[in-house]
């Protein structure tokens, strides 16, 4: 896979998407669209044990680029070996004029990572994650509960407030507004993405005065919102 203009529901400030991994991602979200990709082409790049693709190492990432690293799976799952993780980001420090995105729900794996020297990091790169609700649901799989989530990015910020951290809530899960206003007041992010199920999931998910409620709890904290298209939906219901 070659690197490739980001687009559909992507974040619209991501230029491109580029994978190294292969494999099905080991959280195993019941919303994830990965998986529902690997129901229809059974046999393809997101099915079957982890791997990696020895030619997307020679992938040019080019400059002035905004670049989404293993937009399909989990980097920094428990499942990935330290060797994988610290030869991905070698490859994008080569690449030292773009920007990366590194997205996960392992977040103190991470942290652990960045606390260590020989772990080569790109000259600038974006940390996420994603806390679709304070609550635990069923369809978050096997990735860490929000708590642990969002416990391990306040460590983030604590320690390397210096690189950019965002937060991302989507697909947004019926949640308890005040409880997740002071997580994300508490975490600081940079800014959030706030977004809504758009594969027709069934998922428990907020009503229109709840979200509401969260938007203007985020606003008045001084934390941006890039609010996705997909949660009018939700709004206008």
């Amino acid at each position: 896979m070659s690197l490739k203009k980001s687009a559909g529901n992507m974040y619209p400030w991501v230029t491109h998407t580029h994978s190294h991994l292969r494999g099905g991602c080991p959280h195993r979200c019941g919303y994830c669209y990965v998986q529902a990709m690997e129901r229809k082409f059974s046999g393809g790049h997101y099915t079957g044990p982890l791997r990696l693709e020895e030619k997307e190492f020679k992938v040019n990432y080019g400059v002035d680029r905004t670049i989404f690293i293993e937009h399909c799976n989990d980097l920094f799952a428990d499942d990935i070996p330290g060797d994988w993780i610290r030869r991905i980001l070698a490859h994008c420090a080569e690449w030292h004029q773009n920007n990366y995105v590194l997205q996960t729900k392992n977040v103190g794996r991470l942290v652990q990572l960045l606390a260590n020297r020989a772990v080569r990091w790109p000259l600038k790169f974006m940390v996420g994650t994603t806390i679709e609700s304070n609550r635990w649901h069923d369809v978050m799989g096997k990735a860490p509960t929000p708590q642990l989530r969002i416990g391990n990015f306040k460590r983030l910020r604590s320690y390397w407030p210096q690189v950019p951290a965002f937060i991302t809530i989507e697909p947004v899960l019926d949640f308890d507004d005040s409880e997740l206003i002071e997580w994300i007041a508490m975490a600081r992010p940079d800014f959030i993405n706030i977004g809504a199920d758009s594969k027709g999931h069934g998922l428990q998910e907020p009503d229109a005065a709840k979200i509401m409620r969260l938007i203007n709890g985020v606003t008045a904290a001084g934390i941006p919102i890039r609010q996705k298209h997909n949660l009018d939906r939700l709004l206008k219901s």
